[in-house]
């Protein structure tokens, strides 16, 4: 689960989440800690369709404990994991031991990457949070090599009594000027993914250079 240390009453959120005191209980969600096999083969087959098939670089942003970047190393991918929380990159640098993996502290807008680019920019529930998702977005294109970057966005919009998150048509619509052909799959009906059935929006966004 790509997650930022972030305030969120700027997108009609909840307030600040202490995400280092949340980092121990992270991965009880399903979809956080892919323990369940079920759960951790569905995202496993959702990767391999959005990622590039021939390994290369990629940034997970917002990454949490790093279950995300962890299926990805399997395929082969060089990555490099972004957070804000101490307590949750302790984690993921544990869950890839041994991987071809660097996890480094900062912001998911603007990650402290340097001048690198990137074969693929992967951000899991990260972009509603932020105070100008635009902003971000058009920092993440540029960190995507020419030619067949590809930025790949894990969103919603969840709850029913109080909702939060962006609607799959407003990130579309973010994306429209900055690349090239956008495809949005929804997620919301695949309970394998969940551990659970969900009745909110959910919805995965790949766009390629």
């Amino acid at each position: 689960m790509a997650k930022n240390q972030r305030s969120e009453t700027s997108r009609g959120g909840s307030a600040e989440v202490d995400w280092d005191a949340e980092a121990a209980t992270f991965d009880d969600e399903p979809d956080h800690g892919l323990r369940d096999p079920a759960v951790r083969r569905a995202w496993a087959a959702r990767l391999e369709r959005w990622l590039p098939p021939r390994p290369g670089d990629l940034l997970d942003l917002g990454c949490g404990t790093g279950s995300l970047s962890l299926l990805a190393s399997e395929r082969g991918h060089r990555v490099t994991g972004v957070d804000l929380s101490p307590n949750m990159l302790e984690r993921a640098r544990a869950k890839l031991a041994g991987c071809d993996a660097v996890f480094l502290l900062g912001d998911a807008a603007s990650p402290p990457v340097g001048e690198r680019l990137f074969d693929t920019v992967l951000v899991r529930h990260v972009l509603w949070a932020l105070p100008d998702p635009a902003r971000a977005l058009r920092h993440w294109r540029g960190l995507l090599r020419p030619g067949g970057g590809r930025l790949v966005l894990v969103e919603g919009v969840w709850g029913t009594r109080n909702p939060v998150g962006m609607p799959a048509s407003e990130v579309s619509a973010l994306l429209a000027p900055l690349t090239g052909e956008v495809h949005v799959e929804r997620l919301s009906d695949d309970t394998r993914l969940w551990g659970k059935e969900v009745r909110d929006e959910r919805y995965a966004v790949t766009a390629t250079l």
